[in-house]
C-alpha cells in the first residue's frame, strides 16, 4: 500500500507539471503535435530498454496484447496528451485540466454501458456536482467568454484519460506495468511520427528560448523535463500504481495532478484561477469523489499484482 501511494503521488506530481512546462513552449512557437511527439518519443527511447528487459524473453505477452498496447498508445499517450497541449494553448492550464478530470465520470457511462453497471445515486449525484463546478470552471453565469476550442479540446482530452485509467488497471493482460509503458508510449511516437510525416498533424519547432516566471530558459530543459520527468516517469509509476492500489483509490490519489497543476502553473506562468473557478474545481472534485465512491464495491477486489514489476525493470 505504502509503495503504491508513493508511486501515484509522484505520478499526479509529474503528471501536473506537464502543461506548465509545455504553455511556453506553444507560445515560442511550437506546434501541439510537435511538441507532444518530442516529448513521447524522448519518453519512449528511455523506457522501452526497461520495458524489453522486464518481459524476460516473454514476447507472447506482447503479440497477445497488441490491441491493448495500440489502444493505450493511442488514446491514453497521443490523444490524450495533444488534446490537453492543443487546450491550454487556448485556455489557463488549471480550467482544462479540471475539465479533463471528469473522466471518472465518463469511466461510470462506459462501464454502464459495457457491462451493465448501472450507477448508484450516489455516483449520479457526484455526476451532477461535478456538472456543476464544470459550469463555475468555465465561469459560464457571469457570462465570460469561454474559448469554445479550447474546452473541446479539453473534453476530447478527458475521453483520453479515461482510456488511460481503464487500460492502466486491467492485470488480466499479464504485461509489466513498465512494459506497457514503453509499448504506449512506442506507439504513440510512431503514430504522432506518422500523422506528422503524412501531413495531417502540423509540426513546427523552434529554439527559441521560452520564459517561465519572467525568466528565459533554453527551450531544451522544458522539452527534456516533459519527456523525462512527465511522460517517461509519470506513466510508469502510473500504470505500478494503478496495479499496487486498484483503480478505485488510484483514481482518488490521482486527483492530485490538479492541485500539482494549479500549483506549477501559478509558480511557472502567474495563472492563478478566480474564486469562481477555486470553487467550481472543488465542486469537479467534490463530484468525481461521489462517483467514485458509488462504484460496485466488487470494482475493489482485484489479483495481487506481481511483485517487483518495476524493481526488476530498473
Amino acid at each position: 500500500m505504502s509503495r503504491g501511494l508513493l508511486w501515484a503521488v509522484l505520478s499526479a506530481a509529474s503528471f501536473g507539471m506537464s502543461g506548465a512546462l509545455a504553455r511556453p513552449l506553444l507560445d515560442a512557437g511550437w506546434t501541439p503535435g510537435a511538441a507532444v511527439l518530442v516529448r513521447v518519443a524522448l519518453a519512449a527511447v528511455v523506457v522501452l530498454p526497461f520495458g524489453i528487459r522486464a518481459l524476460k524473453g516473454r514476447w507472447h505477452l506482447v503479440t497477445e496484447n497488441l490491441l491493448t498496447i495500440g489502444l493505450y498508445g493511442i488514446l491514453a499517450v497521443a490523444a490524450a496528451q495533444f488534446c490537453y497541449f492543443s487546450a491550454v494553448q487556448h485556455m489557463e492550464v488549471a480550467p482544462a485540466l479540471l475539465i479533463e478530470y471528469t473522466a471518472p465520470a465518463a469511466v461510470v457511462v462506459w462501464l454502464w454501458l459495457r457491462d451493465g453497471q448501472r450507477p448508484s445515486w450516489i455516483t449520479l449525484a457526484g455526476a451532477g456536482v461535478a456538472a456543476l463546478g464544470l459550469v463555475l470552471v468555465l465561469d459560464l453565469a457571469s457570462g465570460a467568454s469561454v474559448s469554445p476550442v479550447g474546452v473541446a479540446w479539453a473534453l476530447a482530452a478527458m475521453v483520453g484519460c479515461a482510456a488511460y485509467f481503464l487500460i492502466s488497471a486491467d492485470e488480466d493482460n499479464g504485461l509489466p506495468p513498465i512494459s506497457l509503458a514503453a509499448g504506449g508510449l512506442t506507439v504513440g511516437a510512431v503514430s504522432l511520427g506518422a500523422l506528422g510525416f503524412a501531413g495531417l498533424l502540423p509540426l513546427h519547432a523552434t529554439t527559441v528560448d521560452t520564459v517561465y516566471a519572467g525568466h528565459a530558459i533554453a527551450w531544451w530543459i522544458p522539452m527534456g523535463l516533459l519527456g523525462l520527468v512527465t511522460a517517461a516517469l509519470a506513466y510508469t509509476m502510473g500504470i505500478q500504481a494503478s496495479r499496487l492500489l486498484g483503480s478505485r483509490l488510484a483514481s482518488f490519489v490521482a486527483l492530485l495532478e490538479v492541485v500539482a497543476a494549479v500549483v506549477f502553473a501559478w509558480v511557472l506562468l502567474g495563472e492563478l484561477p478566480g474564486p469562481m473557478q477555486f470553487a467550481g474545481g472543488l465542486l469537479i472534485l467534490l463530484g468525481v469523489v461521489g462517483v467514485k465512491l458509488g462504484e460496485p464495491r466488487t470494482a475493489e477486489i482485484e489479483p495481487l499484482p506481481i511483485a517487483g514489476d518495476l524493481d526488476a525493470a530498473a
